[in-house]
């Protein structure tokens, strides 16, 4: 609201402006009065498309709680045929990506998380896209792709998961001592449970008893599932 009665305050005062140089520029005065007018206009113009986006994702998250893949990957295509240019659309194919990992198509789910993270219209959807993409790559035994996929961007508070998901690259790998120093970054860096502490734990005490032992469990389990 405030942003607003600053723009209003602006062409308030350029009106107050225009009334007081005379008749000459009434013509300007006019043309003033109609932008503010296309402006407010094309505000409630977004409201409405952002509601709209907003209707069709409900419907699709509704349904894939359903178990309705049908008519919740049909809202996802009008999503994306509507409203394209919105974060919905990128939320859209991450919940569709969620469900192709959960039935197996790796691919599928590969190619969604890639859209988002290449094209995101909201930078944090971007990072949790590339997060989740670097999982499903080491489920398809691709730990070195996840490994460049991680690489090359500031996760920002997305850091702990990053340093995790990037362990069980090295460690899927064979670098158990790489691993580990990723397991160990990521629980000291992580103040705000960002990760799942006591399997991170679990994670870091059994490499670090023995390097060579059995694997320990990982929090890439569920590749695209947070």
């Amino acid at each position: 609201m405030e942003s607003y009665l600053d723009e209003r305050e602006r062409w308030e005062a350029l009106l107050r402006w225009l009334r007081e140089n005379g008749l000459s520029i009434v013509a300007g005065a006019a043309l003033a009065a109609l932008g503010f007018g296309g402006y407010r206009w094309w505000l409630g113009h977004i409201d409405q498309r952002e509601l709209s986006a907003y209707s069709l994702y409900a419907r699709m998250e509704g349904a894939f709680a359903r178990g309705d893949d049908t008519q919740a990957f049909a809202a996802a295509g009008e999503i994306e045929r509507h409203y394209a240019s919105s974060p919905y659309a990128d939320q859209a194919r991450l919940a569709s990506a969620a469900t192709f990992v959960n039935d197996g198509q790796l691919d599928r789910a590969a190619a969604e998380l890639r859209l988002v993270m290449l094209r995101p219209h909201d930078p944090i959807l971007g990072l949790i896209a590339r997060l989740r993409l670097a999982r499903v790559q080491i489920a398809q035994h691709q730990a070195q792709a996840a490994l460049a996929t991680l690489n090359g961007v500031n996760p920002g508070a997305f850091a702990p998961r990053y340093d995790v998901v990037r362990g069980d690259a090295y460690y899927a790998l064979g670098n158990r001592s790489a691993a580990l120093a990723q397991y160990r970054l990521a629980q000291a860096t992580d103040p705000g449970g960002e990760t799942d502490a006591n399997l991170l734990k679990l994670q870091i005490s059994e490499l670090a008893a023995n390097q060579s032992g059995p694997p320990p469990a990982t929090q890439t389990a569920a590749p695209a599932a947070r």
